[in-house]
């Protein structure tokens, strides 16, 4: 770069694509005029926002300033530049120069980041436009994939996440030290989305946004009531909306759960209608309270991930997803070796779950092992029909009532179910005791200290 002249394109190649001259001058110059605006952009504007590479190079190098705690102005600025080649000193502490004298102060830095940020969106749909439509012109895929392929790529730019660009590590790193600087002042951000159950929140510090979560058992250990419970006390506590794949059972009587769950009514009771006047009365109360809730139920037998994506995209305020249960998803792509089909569906669901940034809680049965050892407690290796299923997983959570094999009852009234914290990429392993109420379908706390692992 040789100076300020270099800024300026024919008018043809201008109309190219969309961009604003003035609010990409006027960006840059607020941040030399007032540094500490940088703070009030960095987390909405990336230097590929920006259309002219210089522009992309002046804006990389005040976050280079800014990590080092050097101060932004003028000299530094260039001084920066020449170091890294991009300026020589004559030409480039002209047009520097020139940027603070294009806005009077940085009190409109918002104004100008908007519009950076729209005209950048807007070169990100034209490029996505041209990608999809020559997706579809030569016709080398299934219509299917290329469908999803183009809701992904309007759905990452809805979400203001550019998927075809590269972030450099400084811009990554002013988001890391923000974050920092938000533990420092709030412990409570420390936490991700809770699971209402403590003991088993300390372990796992909460659930991480975009972590795929595994809760997995024998038939009859509770396992879509424990996550029908986490995704209850998710739905109240964020007030985001949870959204509730059943392929298993029907949205009735997955409520049907629920009620009794909440109600604490029992749930033979809903079953058969022999409900007493009391037992009215806190199904009331229960249904009025799950009515402010936000949760979605979908029962679509046979769902695959990108039917999923397609439903999830839609929703607004989305804060975590539940599917019951994996054995009874398809794949996209159908195939005889089943142990190949589970590998792509958990292997998308992981991708669904970093693509929605929100934790995606999935059940799924173990194999018979268990039954043949005599420690019943389930292990990684239990996990029917796919390594990859603990590859994938961020977490995975096993389910283990003794009580069950000595009685063989699903639904017991009262006993201790060990929560068993196999897997925890974020963290440490162990056992949580809770309690298990078989006629609410009811997990609760009853102790907060975890076996080390």
């Amino acid at each position: 770069m040789r100076g300020p002249r270099s800024f300026f394109m024919p008018n043809e190649m201008m109309k190219k694509l969309p961009f604003s001259m003035p609010a990409e001058q006027s960006l840059l110059g607020s941040v030399l005029i007032d540094p500490a605006s940088l703070n009030e952009i960095a987390d909405a504007i990336t230097a590929e926002d920006f259309y002219l590479s210089e522009h992309k190079q002046i804006y990389l190098a005040m976050h280079e300033l800014f990590l080092a705690n050097q101060e932004i102005d003028v000299v530094t600025l260039i001084d920066m530049l020449v170091v890294k080649g991009i300026y020589d000193k004559s030409g480039g502490e002209d047009y520097i120069r020139t940027l603070t004298e294009t806005v009077p102060d940085a009190l409109n830095v918002k104004d100008y980041a908007r519009i950076v940020k729209e005209k950048s969106v807007l070169r990100q749909l034209i490029n996505a436009c041209g990608e999809i439509s020559e997706s579809a012109y030569s016709e080398q895929e299934a219509v299917s994939d290329v469908l999803d392929h183009a809701q992904n790529l309007i759905f990452q730019i809805a979400q203001g996440r550019d998927t075809k660009n590269f972030r450099h590590i400084k811009e990554v790193m002013i988001d890391v030290f923000a974050h920092l600087r938000d533990l420092r002042d709030d412990k409570e951000a420390t936490r991700g989305t809770q699971t209402g159950f403590s003991g088993l929140d300390r372990v796992l510090a909460g659930m991480g946004k975009s972590d795929l979560i595994l809760v997995g058992a024998r038939p009859g250990m509770g396992k879509t009531s424990f996550a029908l419970n986490i995704a209850t006390n998710v739905a109240k506590q964020t007030k985001k909306t949870v959204c509730i794949f059943s392929l298993e059972m029907s949205a009735d009587q997955l409520v049907n759960r629920v009620l009794s769950s909440e109600a604490l009514v029992n749930s033979y009771a809903l079953r058969t209608g022999e409900l007493s006047p009391e037992d009215w009365g806190h199904l009331a109360k229960a249904s009025s309270s799950l009515a402010d809730c936000d949760i979605l139920i979908d029962d679509t037998s046979g769902l695959t991930v990108t039917g999923m994506k397609a439903k999830l995209r839609r929703v607004q305020n989305l804060g975590m997803v539940v599917i019951d249960y994996l054995g009874l998803m398809q794949g996209d792509h159908h195939t005889d070796n089943r142990v190949q089909e589970i590998s792509e569906i958990t292997r998308s669901l992981k991708i669904l779950a970093k693509e929605l940034m929100v934790p995606v809680v999935c059940c799924a049965q173990l194999s018979r092992g268990p039954e043949s050892r005599t420690d019943k407690k389930p292990m990684l290796s239990d996990l029917r029909d796919s390594g990859s299923i603990e590859q994938d997983a961020d977490t995975v959570i096993f389910l283990y009532r003794s009580e069950y094999y000595k009685t063989g009852e699903a639904n017991q009234d009262t006993s201790i179910a060990e929560v068993i914290i196999a897997k925890n990429r974020h963290g440490s392993t162990g056992t949580v005791n809770m309690g298990w109420n078989g006629q609410f379908t009811k997990f609760v706390t009853i102790d907060n200290q975890q076996e080390p692992s």
